[in-house]
């Protein structure tokens, strides 16, 4: 019970901390004056992504790196899967900003390099730090870019992120607090969801791995979930798929890459994550590429696929701990039926895209 407990004392605070984060830090952004739209494409998504560095850096330090790598991984698939899929099931999401759409194949591209650098089972001290490299450099193009935006974007970013109070002495200060009661939040936090999680997966059998895919990956994305879905039903679509997107480039580039930069020895990566849950990770984010650019937008028909796949994939993880024998049949189910189904639905939607128009 006490395990539990330490669970759900450990989401808690991880989501308080990271809200605390993202509301002092864009405070503070905004008080320094700077762009909204740079605030919401880097200072938030930064913010939201908060939590899985915390149990990034605690797992790694406590020895149980599986919990790190797991959360990464499936962090990004359920940002993918069930975040998006939800928002764009609450109501298709249209998107405008360039630097999202531009985002995307950056996104890909971070997972084939986060990909890449695994293959020997380890992601070295010096590649974490060329991702991490790649994270300043995406940061310094995400603010050189935002200049250009069509001004309906601008003005969306603003309406959310722009300062609702004038800069007084008691504003700034208020902000710090929060930065500060965030950032110890969210080291409490870790230390607790770590130390829940590994003695529930002793308990239950289960490897580090799967807990750090399923439970920990869920709760440290509460975040994006939550502001995901607001922004969604605000009508706020760009700052909606922004987020997800931002915070997947940063889970990997950031995350990942200072953990494995930090951590004497690199992040070692399992055999499984390596075989199994990365290149899922990699076909789930290539598998945005077309979904973005047929017409710029995720229908609410694509919204309900990507749950669907993350349903099914949660149930492939649990079999593979519960029943191994049952994940080869599911599977050939899986991809005999709904592969195909997929394939020509998006090829429908490119279609539709690409057709003339009538007179």
């Amino acid at each position: 019970m006490i395990d539990v407990l330490r669970l759900v004392a450990g989401f808690v605070a991880l989501v308080a901390g990271g809200e605390l984060l993202v509301r002092g830090a864009s405070g503070l952004a905004a008080v320094a004056r700077v762009s909204p739209l740079v605030i919401g494409l880097t200072v938030v998504a930064l913010g939201t992504s908060s939590p899985e560095l915390a149990v990034c850096l605690q797992s790694a330090f406590a020895g149980r790196a599986e919990i790190a790598v797991g959360n990464v991984i499936g962090s990004n698939i359920f940002n993918v899967l069930l975040v998006l899929g939800l928002t764009a099931t609450i109501a298709p999401l249209v998107v405008s900003s360039r630097v999202v759409r531009l985002d995307v194949p950056l996104m890909i591209g971070a997972s084939f390099l986060i990909g890449f650098f695994a293959l020997d089972g380890v992601v070295s001290r010096v590649e974490g730090l060329i991702a991490f490299g790649v994270a300043v450099a995406y940061t310094v193009w995400s603010i050189v870019e935002s200049r250009r935006e069509k001004a309906e974007v601008v003005d969306e970013f603003s309406r959310e992120f722009a300062p609702k109070e004038s800069p007084t002495l008691r504003r700034v200060v208020l902000l710090v607090v929060y930065v500060v009661s965030g950032l110890v939040l969210l080291a409490f936090g870790a230390d607790w969801l770590v130390a829940g999680a590994s003695a529930i997966a002793r308990r239950l059998g289960t490897s580090d791995l799967v807990i750090g895919l399923t439970i920990v990956a869920a709760g440290t994305s509460l975040p994006e979930v939550v502001a995901s879905v607001v922004a969604t039903i605000r009508g706020e679509r760009d700052i909606a798929v922004g987020n997800v997107v931002g915070s997947n480039l940063f889970n990997l580039l950031v995350v990942l890459g200072l953990g494995s930069a930090i951590v004497p020895g690199g992040m070692p990566v399992s055999q499984q994550a390596l075989t199994f849950d990365l290149p899922i990770m990699i076909a789930v984010t290539a598998a945005c590429l077309p979904i973005f650019f047929t017409g710029h937008r995720i229908d609410r028909w694509e919204g309900v696929l990507l749950l669907f796949y993350y349903v099914a994939y949660t149930t492939c993880l649990v079999l593979s701990s519960t029943s191994p024998e049952l994940v080869s049949t599911f599977g050939v189910v899986l991809f005999g039926f709904v592969v195909p189904l997929t394939v020509v639905g998006l090829g429908i939607s490119l279609w539709r895209c690409l057709r003339p128009s009538g007179p």
